[in-house]
């Protein structure tokens, strides 16, 4: 015999533009949609219904492969239009928090929990009420999976980080997709601290959509850098486990890397923007360049900011010498360092000390240059941050002292 204990975990979508009417009576009768993760009722068009089914379905899939686990039973959905179509007998009956997060433009997911008093969940129910748009139900339809197949969404920045991750998974698509309000609004604020972010608690300050914005960026960063997705997933999994864990117990020696590559990608931030091709090369070992010695290495085209492999001083004169070429696109001509007209393709460098960038500056196809500092150098190919991917090719570089220049 075991007694059974109802636990309720409530989690909220935010918006960022409110259009649900309640003003005047449509046409349309809400109806229940069917497939084989979610049992819908919405007063969406037929046509819209279905449409939604499936990117809810292939979201599902998605979120499914990544946790390594099938959803345990099918979710209960109830997506508004418009509150006008729903009949006010059957809007009334919505929990509570339910109806006041659709007149607020927004979503909310009930999970119900049953388990042996003082052991493990055994079993888990959710029902999801959102409203139709901005992808409020492909976010709430996460928490949903959590919930039922977890019995757990986890703490506040990984839970609705990870809701906004999971609604913005597209198949085969590894760059940054979210709505370009989002990534507006990130790059308009100073960089949030990365510690006030993952202990931020819901309960004390209140939430939005802005705060879901940050909470996407930091599970964003760390489930596609390659220096943290390893240890990312098995954080979220003890997470939704309940196990005594934290980001801190996870990334505690990282945290100053990873707090660097959060600012770096704030500051870079855009549609297309891959972090797994711009994560940076921590273990690269530099070396000091002295009398005819020289450092080499090999900067790709498809990639960001990459180890030069050699530490330079400010004010010294250096000789470069680089064979190769590189293109920026898959279809555009092949070019030298110098790049092309419009200066894509052109050899850029950057300087990193301490965990701090000096300006980028032009190298191109100049036999020699100056840094304006102390420092390790990177290099890359220049070309929007958004569009590196579909680059090709790379140059061999070699880099020493430029002749009557002493170490």
């Amino acid at each position: 015999m075991f007694a059974v204990n109802t636990q309720q975990a409530i989690a909220v979508a935010f918006v960022l533009l409110v259009s649900t009417s309640v003003a005047q009576a449509q046409s349309a009768t809400p109806q229940v949609y069917t497939s084989k993760t979610f049992q819908m009722k919405t007063d969406l068009p037929p046509e819209k219904a279905q449409e939604l089914l499936l990117k809810l379905e292939t979201m599902m899939k998605l979120v499914s492969a990544y946790f390594g686990r099938p959803c345990r039973k099918p979710i209960k959905m109830y997506v508004v239009d418009k509150v006008s179509n729903w009949p006010p007998a059957e809007f009334a009956q919505f929990p509570e928090g339910g109806r006041e997060r659709i007149l607020a433009g927004a979503g909310l997911t009930i999970t119900s929990t049953r388990s042996i008093v003082g052991g493990p969940k055994i079993d888990a129910d959710v029902t999801v009420y959102a409203v139709a748009e901005h992808g409020v139900a492909q976010h709430e339809a996460v928490h949903a999976y959590c919930g039922v197949t977890f019995g757990e969404t986890g703490p506040v920045w990984y839970a609705e980080g990870m809701a906004e991750v999971g609604q913005y998974f597209r198949e085969g698509e590894k760059g940054v997709n979210t709505n370009p309000q989002v990534i507006d609004y990130l790059k308009s604020q100073s960089p949030k601290p990365l510690i006030e972010i993952v202990n931020n608690p819901l309960e004390t300050t209140g939430d939005s959509w802005q705060n879901y914005a940050w909470r996407w960026v930091i599970c964003h960063l760390l489930g596609s850098n390659t220096n943290y997705a390893s240890r990312f997933k098995p954080l979220g999994l003890s997470l939704l486990a309940g196990n005594n864990t934290s980001f801190q117990d996870v990334y505690g020696n990282q945290i100053p890397e990873i707090e660097f590559e959060y600012r770096l990608f704030l500051k870079d931030m855009e549609t297309g923007y891959r972090n797994d091709l711009c994560s940076w090369d921590w273990g690269a070992k530099f070396k000091n360049v002295a009398g005819k010695s020289q450092g080499s290495c090999k900067i790709d085209a498809a990639k960001g900011w990459q180890a030069s492999r050699v530490n330079l001083k400010a004010g010294e004169t250096y000789q470069i010498t680089t064979t190769g070429e590189w293109s920026v696109g898959k279809d555009e001509p092949m070019l030298t360092p110098a790049g092309g007209a419009d200066g894509r393709g052109e050899l850029l460098g950057i300087i990193f000390h301490d965990y701090q960038l000096s300006e980028p500056f032009l190298i191109g196809d100049s036999r020699t240059f100056t840094v304006p500092q102390d420092g390790k150098l990177f290099l890359r190919c220049r070309d929007n941050w958004g569009a590196i991917a579909d680059n090709k090719g790379s140059l061999q570089i070699k880099i020493g002292l430029a002749a009557g220049e002493t170490p």
